[in-house]
């Protein structure tokens, strides 16, 4: 195994698995944590990284996690997360938003919080995977765009509060990315309304787009640090607007 350690969490699908293969490709050992056991479990033997079974939103599962990893850690990719409902304020399912926020906010700030000293020692790095929705509203965002905006801050506050740590805190953020499950969860697998959502658009970026990116702002040289990438589909000027073909 690779000396140089990272940590994915939500590796079991989407971003989380394109990411921990490319950064396997890398040289990593990739510690693949995510809920579902028998896809991580069969993505590290793939890969030849370490699967651990991990809720983020449980102490319990983290501090299992964190033993797993050692004591050293040189990067952390908190990619955990995901989007559920796209509902206006009026007709707001508060448990949906209050779930996502422990996830994406609440379960990022615990894993990160208990693998920092790790990543102190390694001099190592963390990233934090958020979205375009922490860029600008749209109609039916308010939940995700605020959790994925706290998200953001979470990330900021963190760099700010280790200006004089060997750490890199650094913050990608994806417009539109067509991956199987993502929008399909959004919309409580309503597979017509999951398509829509990329219906007519050309190109939306995949998983392997953002994983790739992960992989280069992840390495660059120790001293170089990328605060923030937004990358989106070229169809993708805005949130609020996306070219699609005629269907």
């Amino acid at each position: 195994m690779s000396t140089k350690r990272a940590v994915v969490t939500g590796a079991s699908s989407g971003i989380g698995r394109a990411t921990a293969k490319a950064l396997a490709d890398e040289g990593f050992t990739v510690v693949c944590a995510a809920r579902r056991a028998e896809l991580i479990e069969s993505l590290a033997d793939e890969i030849g990284g370490i699967a651990v079974t991990c809720d983020v939103t449980d102490d319990a599962d983290v501090r299992r996690l964190v033993d797993a990893v050692g004591p050293r850690c040189d990067l952390l990719v908190n990619n955990a997360g995901g989007a559920l409902g796209q509902r206006p304020v009026s007709e707001a399912e508060v448990d949906a938003w209050q779930r996502m926020y422990e996830v994406n906010v609440l379960g990022a700030a615990r894993v990160t919080r208990e693998l920092l000293p790790a990543l102190v020692d390694a001099e190592g790095t963390v990233l934090f995977v958020t979205s375009t929705a922490a860029e600008a509203a749209y109609e039916g965002g308010a939940g995700y765009c605020g959790v994925k905006s706290a998200e953001r801050a979470l990330a900021a506050s963190l760099r700010l509060e280790l200006f004089d740590q060997p750490v890199r805190v650094l913050e990608i953020s994806p417009g539109m990315v067509h991956t199987p499950e993502f929008s399909l969860t959004r919309f409580g697998g309503d597979q017509e309304r999951a398509d829509a959502v990329y219906a007519g658009v050309p190109n939306p970026l995949v998983a392997e787009d953002i994983a790739d990116a992960i992989c280069w702002m992840a390495t660059r040289p120790a001293h170089v640090n990328v605060d923030r990438l937004v990358i989106r589909p070229r169809a993708q000027a805005a949130n609020h607007k996306v070219f699609r073909v005629s269907q």
